[in-house]
């Protein structure tokens, strides 16, 4: 039988624009717009799920306001049950500027995304979920953060939460890591994230340190190497696939949804993650952040 995922997060509107490099302070550059996409990391991740026919639940706040127009039309579009509507918020957005090595960079304005509160969960089967997804950009505020980890307390012991690191980790509070480097939670990171988490000389005493601390399979995203694995048997290199890269945006939220739907799948981890290295060697050659 297929496992339950919950998929916990943010719906943004992307503004992609091609540079030929980033602005320095006082510079100017001049862009080519690509295009103006609904993404965010849940909205990619359940993409990545969808794609693989694994159901899953989205559970991302949808205001008032421009953005939250075009969030709420791309989400009927593409037949994903509107699970959270609020009030008097408008939804957040994000600049997206993509350099010719497909290497991009956010400037994001943030909105209803970071006003979490216990009444949206309500409604929710915490209980009958295998699998729930939360990312670091869902974490940076403490307040709402809160809000998510004591409602999460609340779901099936043996449930496992994937935590995505981020580029903003160095913005969530201690207090709130701490809770998220806790047993039952799988880490999945890229290597500057990895440091900043943990203490460490090497990779390896790094994601010991993680893999002690969760007692979960912890991943390490290396780009066009793949993915480095640690667990009981410790650290292996899942190779990822030799792709022609358009650019990166989504490619890690992918990565996510492609694990956590092969481990809805009941597959083993290893082969979960190689799952997760497809999906994201897709999602890389194409514009948009999210696979359909």
């Amino acid at each position: 039988m297929v496992k339950r995922v919950l998929v916990i997060g943010a719906a943004f509107v992307d503004v992609i624009v091609n540079v030929p490099q980033l602005p320095t302070a006082g510079g100017d550059v001049t862009g080519m717009p690509v295009s103006s996409v609904v993404g965010g990391c849940a909205f990619n991740v359940d993409g990545a799920l969808r794609r693989t026919e694994v159901s899953s639940d989205l559970l991302v706040p949808v205001g008032q306001g421009q953005y939250a127009e075009v969030v709420r039309q791309a989400m009927a579009a593409k037949h994903i049950p509107l699970l959270l509507q609020v009030q008097g918020v408008d939804n957040g957005w994000d600049l997206c500027m993509v350099e010719p090595n497909g290497e991009r960079t956010f400037l994001t304005v943030p909105g209803v995304e970071q006003k979490w509160e216990p009444a949206w969960f309500e409604k929710l089967p915490l209980s009958q979920y295998d699998y729930v997804y939360l990312s670091g950009y869902e974490a940076e505020d403490e307040a709402a953060t809160t809000v998510i980890l004591d409602v999460l307390a609340q779901k099936a012991p043996q449930a496992t939460l994937l935590f995505d690191a981020s580029p903003r980790i160095k913005h969530i509070q201690p207090a709130i890591l701490a809770r998220l480097l806790s047993p039952g939670v799988m880490i999945h990171c890229n290597q500057d994230e990895l440091a900043f988490m943990t203490k460490g000389t090497d990779r390896q005493s790094r994601l010991k340190t993680l893999y002690h601390l969760t007692q979960q399979p912890v991943m390490l995203t290396l780009g066009a190497q793949g993915t480095c694995l640690f667990d009981d048997q410790g650290e292996r290199i899942i190779p990822a696939e030799k792709v022609n890269v358009v650019n990166t945006i989504g490619a890690g939220d992918t990565h996510c949804g492609g694990v956590l739907a092969g481990l809805a799948l009941g597959q083993p981890i290893d082969e979960a993650v190689q799952l997760g290295n497809h999906l994201a060697a897709l999602v890389v050659q194409q514009v948009a952040g999210r696979l359909d």
